[in-house]
């Protein structure tokens, strides 16, 4: 699966898009790193296989924000979780 952060993949023509898709990271206490250390690419193959779900060729606009919650349950500590989003598309020439 081919992935970019532009909106298009070097090489290749997107075809058409099929949609935004997006993933995330388990939640986490807020302002604390994940405590898997490989989070960022866990998040990305999650990502990856979601577009495979929609017979994708590649995602564009591959980009990472934090999703929080401000509300806090009976534990009293705000969590946060990292997404993934891109948009899957699929490819003229699958490169």
């Amino acid at each position: 699966m081919l992935t970019s952060e532009k909106d298009a993949i070097e090489g290749a023509r997107v075809l058409y898009r099929v949609g935004k898709i997006k993933a995330a990271s388990a939640w986490h206490a807020s302002g604390h790193t994940p405590m898997s250390n490989n989070w960022r690419e866990r998040v990305l193959q999650d990502l990856i296989r979601r577009a495979e779900d929609v017979d994708a060729d590649a995602i564009i606009g591959v980009d990472y924000e934090i999703d929080a919650v401000t509300r806090r349950d009976e534990s009293g500590v705000e969590l946060e979780r990292v997404c993934a989003t891109g948009i899957a598309v699929r490819l003229a020439i699958a490169a």
